[in-house]
């Protein structure tokens, strides 16, 4: 994998970056956090204090925004031209919870967060696993939700929210088991034959595989990366202009997103 460029995070993380969106028209990346579940009172709505944070294409910083969830995977649809959000526990497999499932994300003319939000859907139990951060597939229009401790990614259409169908993957060729690889994240590619990538962490590489889960082959990272077992859970990415995204947190004082090129 070659090491394209890097996003170093100027504003501390509400908790952990969870994923990462590229838009094209704006040149902008937002990195969005997760991990703070959306908590009201009396006085105040249930809201997440996890921010997206919002850097320009030479990985400026701009701005943080707090649009008020606990998002765990941010995407651009092609299909609709909006930046969507999709929260922990969408499938509702953790119990009900406010302001949980797949929202819009309101832009302003400069491709910037205004903190305002659409539901494009309430929860689907059709995700599995409520930590999984599922990937879109805009010319298909479906999500693939990868299921943790499983070799199981699940194909949910975005037009019922309904389930599809299963992929398994193939761990036996790369002779990995579901704790050495990222638990709730696999990257859709759009690339044919090499639609799917899923980082290896406890061997330092990503995996590819082709649309039915069948392993392509590997792509090593340096020997001497500093990924820490949090990887498996979040810090990750993987954005339409293609480049898989790796967070790094013990490099600079809040961490560096590792931008990767493994498909040409």
């Amino acid at each position: 994998a070659e090491l394209a460029f890097k996003i170093v995070l100027k504003k501390e993380p509400t908790t952990r970056p969870q994923t990462v969106a590229f838009i094209e028209a704006e040149k902008k990346y937002y990195i969005a956090d997760g991990g703070l579940a959306p908590l009201g009172s009396a006085y105040e709505a249930p809201i997440s204090k996890s921010l997206v944070h919002t850097y320009d294409s030479e990985g400026n910083y701009i701005e943080s925004t707090k649009p008020g969830f606990d998002n765990r995977s941010i995407y651009y649809n092609d299909k609709t031209f909006q930046l969507e959000t999709i929260t922990y526990n969408v499938s509702s497999q953790s119990g009900f919870a406010p302001m949980t499932g797949i929202f819009s994300l309101k832009l302003d003319d400069n491709g910037l967060l205004t903190g305002k939000s659409d539901v494009i859907s309430n929860f689907a139990p059709a995700f599995g696993s409520a930590s999984t951060m599922p990937t879109f597939n805009s010319k298909d229009n479906v999500y693939y939700a990868k299921q943790e401790r499983l070799n199981e990614v699940l194909v949910v259409s975005a037009e019922n929210f309904q389930l599809k169908n299963t992929i398994k993957l193939d761990f036996k060729t790369p002779d990995v088991e579901h704790h050495d690889v990222a638990a709730s994240f696999i990257a859709y590619t759009g690339v044919k034959d090499f639609e799917f990538i899923l980082l290896d962490v406890d061997h330092k590489r990503f995996l590819i595989y082709d649309i039915t889960g069948k392993y392509i082959g590997a792509s090593k990272l340096p020997s001497n990366l500093k990924i820490r077992s949090k990887n498996h859970f979040n810090g990750l990415g993987y954005t339409n202009n293609g480049y898989f995204f790796l967070y790094i947190d013990s490099e600079n004082e809040f961490g560096t997103y590792h931008a990767y090129k493994i498909l040409n």
